[in-house]
């Protein structure tokens, strides 16, 4: 563009210098005088332009330098920046790892006092036990005794699984929310259902110890999740004993009181039947949880007559209705009202009027696609079920993040092991 430029001035000068000498000539002065004035008028035009180019060019200099100064000065004002930016980032760092250790170090000797008080009740229940086999009821305590130590040993030993099964929105199917689920592996390493081992469990006293530890392994899977920026919440079922439990729940509620970022994340899960038999101490537990933030799930329903507004007082957020159980309820009834303390609402009112009282409907047990169908026209939020995907066991690698320091659990029933005679 300068070269084109400099050409159409090259020629503007000529032409202005050959109309000069061109009048000369034309006033009669002949053409010597009239090149000579050409001539001179071409170098005084070249003369000027070289001062104005001299000028624009020391100008445009003057600004180029300063540009560079100024990109210099912002240079230097970044760089200083982002070292304080690197130095507060080291600080959080250091300060944050210091922090996790602490935290871990509160949760591993929460397991360690929890499962040490187990290993004592066990020990007191089968040091004063003077059964014998040859009798129904003393093969049955044998059979039982067997049992609680194949639980008290998958405890202590670390056979304690976790499956995840998700919860998806509908119709999209899009994961928000796993359900967590803990299986036992005696010593050859078959899993044990929960049906198996609960009632032994409960029994004597175990099921806190087997929360803690589920407890344990979601808080830190959510905390895995959230690494990955991926906010999904895990359902995390509790036992009536945990929450009555005058030992273990003081440090169950310090511990999540010290881990307040994960009320969001967690939801603790009763069955319907669970939830109606607590009495004022689990219910003022379940307070105390939900003044820190944290909510409920009731699955497990029998009837959908529900107490919305005591559900809605006791902080629960979400209900779990299995699906046949939803169609038999509301679209198998030939007209009849599905709620009978409630005959104005029908079928397709269930849904939102769950929603009034601030519950999130999920259907459960989703297994087939009809199903699906049915419970869209009852406008059901989310669903969960082997359809969606079956519960499945946390990877080994992922798993052993979540385990609690095993030398350490170990060593505290070291010496209550060699008491005990199963």
């Amino acid at each position: 563009m300068r070269k084109i430029t400099g050409g159409f001035l090259f020629f503007g000068y000529l032409f202005l210098a050959l109309t000069i000498g061109a009048a000369i000539w034309r006033a009669g002065l002949g053409a010597g005088p009239g090149a000579a004035g050409a001539l001179g008028a071409l170098g005084v035009l070249a003369g000027l332009h070289a001062v104005v180019t001299g000028i624009a060019d020391r100008r445009a200099l003057r600004k180029e330098i300063a540009k560079v100064r100024e990109a210099h000065r912002l240079l230097a004002d970044a760089m200083e920046s982002t070292q304080g930016a690197l130095t507060e980032l080291a600080q959080a760092i250091e300060s944050g790892a210091l922090s996790k250790t602490e935290a871990l170090t509160g949760e591993v000797r929460m397991l360690e006092g929890l499962i040490q008080q187990m290993s004592e009740s066990i020990d007191e229940r089968l040091a004063t036990s003077s059964i014998t086999a040859d009798t129904y009821e003393g093969r049955r305590q044998v059979q039982s005794n067997t049992l609680l130590k194949t639980v008290h040993d998958a405890l202590t030993e670390n056979r304690i699984d976790l499956y995840l099964q998700p919860v998806v929105t509908l119709p999209q199917r899009r994961t928000v929310f796993y359900e967590s689920f803990t299986r036992l592996r005696d010593p050859s390493n078959r899993v044990m259902m929960p049906a198996e081992y609960l009632s032994v469990a409960e029994g004597e006293g175990l099921l806190p110890a087997i929360d803690n530890l589920l407890l344990f392994r979601c808080a830190q899977i959510v905390r895995r999740l959230a690494r990955q920026d991926r906010k999904v919440g895990v359902f995390c079922n509790i036992s009536l004993a945990s929450l009555g439990d005058e030992t273990f729940f003081p440090q169950f509620l310090d511990f999540l009181s010290q881990n307040r970022d994960l009320k969001e994340a967690l939801i603790f899960e009763l069955g319907q039947a669970t939830f109606d038999a607590r009495g004022a101490v689990e219910a003022r537990n379940m307070a105390k949880l939900a003044d820190l933030g944290f909510r409920f799930s009731i699955d497990k329903v029998q009837t959908l007559d529900l107490d919305f507004a005591d559900l809605q007082r006791s902080d629960v957020r979400f209900i779990k209705i299995a699906a046949d159980l939803l169609i038999e309820q509301l679209l198998d009834l030939d007209g009849a009202a599905p709620l009978a303390n409630q005959p104005d609402i029908q079928a397709a009112d269930f849904a939102p009027l769950t929603r009034r009282y601030g519950l999130e409907l999920i259907a459960e047990k989703v297994e087939s696609e009809k199903q699906v169908v049915d419970i869209l026209e009852l406008d059901v939020g989310m669903g969960q079920g082997h359809l969606f995907g079956e519960p499945r066991a946390i990877k080994e690698a992922v798993l052993a993040e979540t385990d609690p320091p095993a030398d350490f659990v170990r060593s505290t029933l070291k010496s209550a092991e060699k008491r005990v005679r199963f």
